[in-house]
């Protein structure tokens, strides 16, 4: 998923609805964009995420530990084991990088997507203005 530059400056934060689960990142990000495959759509109950991949190493967990859904081979989701937010998303697809949600930023406002991802399985009902490019 490869984006511009990051709008978002290191070091950031993010956190869980309840704060149990927080976590640090200590470089810019490696891309950011909105996915729209079924899989996300599911975990998370809305048309499409948003997401930003950080490299391995240039994050922590600083809080409580997430736990970890196992959603598809190969494929791991965490989340808080209290309320139950997403937080992250970690594939073989994609070796050495973490995808987090971009809604769980402390500053949501300093995420700029470059590219919507996967939306050969858009829904049909979303009608997107927003001029980044389908992927």
């Amino acid at each position: 998923m490869p984006g511009k530059e990051a709008a978002m400056i290191p070091p950031f934060t993010g956190r869980c609805l309840c704060g149990a689960v927080t976590y640090r990142c200590t470089a810019t990000p490696l891309w950011q964009a909105h996915c729209h495959c079924e899989s996300c759509r599911r975990a998370t109950a809305s048309p499409f995420t948003s997401f930003f991949g950080i490299a391995n190493g240039a994050w922590s967990w600083t809080g409580t530990a997430p736990a970890t859904y196992p959603s598809s081979p190969g494929t791991w989701r965490d989340f808080c084991p209290v309320c139950g937010t997403q937080m992250a998303y970690r594939s073989t697809r994609f070796p050495g990088e973490t995808h987090f949600y971009a809604a769980t930023l402390d500053d949501p406002a300093a995420y700029a997507p470059t590219e919507h991802v996967n939306s050969i399985e858009k829904l049909p009902w979303l009608h997107l203005c927003d001029g980044l490019p389908l992927k």
